[in-house]
């Protein structure tokens, strides 16, 4: 991992006190967020993950919103037949026995 030499500023969910600090490395930078409460960890996961979304090819997001439709579709026109989601998990559970 490559060094970094950045400021953070870390603070908590409705909190008014800020904090910042400077990180030498991702190891430290990695403690230092996994000392946080699960709420503010769940946060900045969600954050994280958004960031990510942008990198998708248009070309698989494309693919994905395709197929989206075409399943709504066929729900839409009862081509399909509809099962609740306990129903679905009792069914995949039976066939990984």
């Amino acid at each position: 991992m490559k060094n970094i030499n950045q400021y953070f500023l870390v603070f908590s969910q409705g909190a008014t006190k800020y904090k910042i600090i400077t990180y030498r490395s991702i190891e430290q930078l990695t403690e230092e967020l996994l000392s946080l409460p699960s709420a503010s960890r769940a946060l900045l996961v969600e954050k994280l993950v958004e960031s990510l979304e942008f990198d998708i090819d248009p070309a698989i997001e494309a693919a994905w919103v395709t197929q989206a439709k075409s399943r709504r579709d066929e729900v839409r026109n009862a081509s399909v037949k509809v099962i609740d989601g306990d129903e679905a998990l009792t069914q995949v559970r039976r066939l990984i026995e």
